[in-house]
Order: C-alpha cells, then structure tokens, then sequence
C-alpha cells in the first residue's frame, strides 16, 4: 500500500515539474499578453462587479494584476468616463439612487454629476483623465478599453478623445492603450484615429464565423481574440495562435473553470474577481488534469 502511495506521489509531483507557467515557458512578448488576467471594469471589489472605480483599481493592482478592462462612455456634456452603462439598472447596482434625482437615475449624467456620486456610497468614478493619472502613476499598467457608445459614430468620437487628451498629457501613454473591436470594419476606424501597437478583437458582438475571425486575425496585427466562453474549442483556440493571436475568455471567476480553459489553450481570462495569483495557482489542477 505505501509503495502505491509513493508512485502515485511521485507521478504527481513529476506533472507539476512538467508543468511550467505560461509567462515562463512561452517567450515573452513584452506586452499586455505576457499576462493571464484582464480585470474586468476595473476589477471587482468587496464582491461588487462593473464598478469601474479608482478604489477597484487599487485594490487590484495590489493583488497583482497588471492589465485592467475599462467600460467608456460620454457624459451629456461630451467628457469621456468611466461607466459601463446609463440606466436605471446600473443607478440601482452602484448604490447611487440617493445621490441622483428619480428622473436623472436613468439619464446620461453630466461630468459634474457623474463625478459627485460616489459608487456604492464610498468609491470614486473615474474620467479617462483620472485614468491617465493612473497610468503615469503605474507605469508597468496597460488600459483595455470597452467603448461601450452604440452609434459608430460617438464610438469614434470617443477614440478620438481619447488619443486627443492622451497625446496633449503624453504621448507614450498611447503604447499602453489597448482597444477593442467589435466588428472587422472597426478595425479601419481605429486604425485612421491612431496606429496602436496592440489591438483586441473581441467576439462577443460579431456574427463572424470561427474560420472569418482566424483568416481576420492571419490578415491583420491583432493581437489577441477574446471569446464568449460557450464559444471556446479546443480546435478554435489552436488556429487562432497559429495565425498569430493570444486568446481570452470572458468573464471568468471561478479558477476550477480556468483550469478547464488552460488544458483548451487559452492565454488567459478576463475576471471580476480572479488574480494573476489565483490563476497561477490552478497549475496544481492543470498538471492533474483537473
């Protein structure tokens, strides 16, 4: 019996010398894709989701992450910030009923008003500016930015303003800004704004077939795909390297469903709540096959 529990010790522990963690076993690419975790709106904190707050930030970036998805929308006197939606849903999920008039609560807010309600009664809203503080201030972050405006143009208006306001504070701030497309033609729109070293294609708006996003991604410098997660295949995953592309899932907050997803390919996960930490750590269920 005992030599029994010794090989099978020993089998384990040979699969997790095996085993070696992306950043070190692939070569580095020097850039957003070096990392496993997207931290969604800004990343969770104290179990709230889509806050998209200075304090989210913050609290994981001390935890370790290093690359943060950030919703964009326009405020009613056209200044860029960052908030995932305007409706009376969102009012509701960040606590702000008592901060906003009932007929405001569903509106596009103001700047003024966006930024005098707190989130969840103690976190502070963030404009791009405030971003961009962030981004001088930690200069090993990159931005992922969900331009969530639904008129092509006021997408592109915001894209605009946001390379405006980035080149007048500082230019180089733009190598660490990585936008998503939703759509291949976006591609062309971002393009004619600003040449970004790195670009996102994310799926979850597209009709495009599996083989139309790889032959997309093998015509063009997309840097990463980013997949619904009832979407990811094995195959999928696979041809979407070989054309050149890290692939993500979206949303993922459970590390037993990261261990699934690594043994599938994937590069990484966007997360609410899920550290760079927390997804290294399913190594031991990747090298058991969990």
């Amino acid at each position: 019996m005992r030599r029994w529990i010794a090989l099978i010790l020993l089998v384990g522990a040979a699969g997790l010398l095996c085993w070696v963690p992306r950043s070190s076993s692939e070569e580095s690419s020097g850039g957003f894709t070096d990392y496993q975790v997207i931290s969604h709106a800004m990343g969770g904190i104290h179990d709230h989701a889509y806050t998209n707050s200075y304090e989210a930030f913050i609290a994981n970036y001390e935890k370790g992450n290093h690359v943060f998805e950030v919703d964009l929308l326009l405020t009613e006197d056209g200044k860029l910030v960052a908030r995932h939606e305007w409706t009376q849903h969102m009012t509701q999920l960040l606590e702000q009923e008592d901060k906003l008039p009932k007929e405001r609560q569903a509106a596009r807010l103001s700047y003024e008003e966006f930024k005098e309600s707190k989130i969840l009664g103690a976190y502070d809203p963030l404009s791009w500016s405030d971003i961009m503080d962030l981004m001088e201030r930690y200069p090993d972050i990159y931005i992922v930015t969900d331009t969530k405006e639904q008129e092509p143009e006021d997408m592109k208006r915001e894209l605009e303003m946001l390379v405006h306001a980035a080149k007048e504070r500082n230019p180089e701030l733009l190598e660490r800004v990585v936008p998503q497309i939703y759509n291949q033609p976006m591609l062309k729109t971002v393009q004619d704004i600003y040449s970004f070293p790195s670009l996102i294609y994310t799926l979850y708006a597209t009709k495009d077939t599996d083989e139309e996003v790889i032959e997309f991604v093998g015509n063009h410098e997309i840097d990463a795909v980013t997949i619904p997660e009832q979407r990811v295949t094995r195959a999928f995953v696979s041809k979407l390297k070989k054309a050149g592309a890290a692939a993500y899932v979206n949303t993922i907050n459970k590390a037993s469903d990261v261990s699934k997803l690594k043994r599938m390919g994937v590069t990484g996960v966007y997360s609410d709540f899920l550290t760079e930490k927390d997804v290294e750590s399913t190594s031991w269920l990747y090298a058991f096959g969990k």
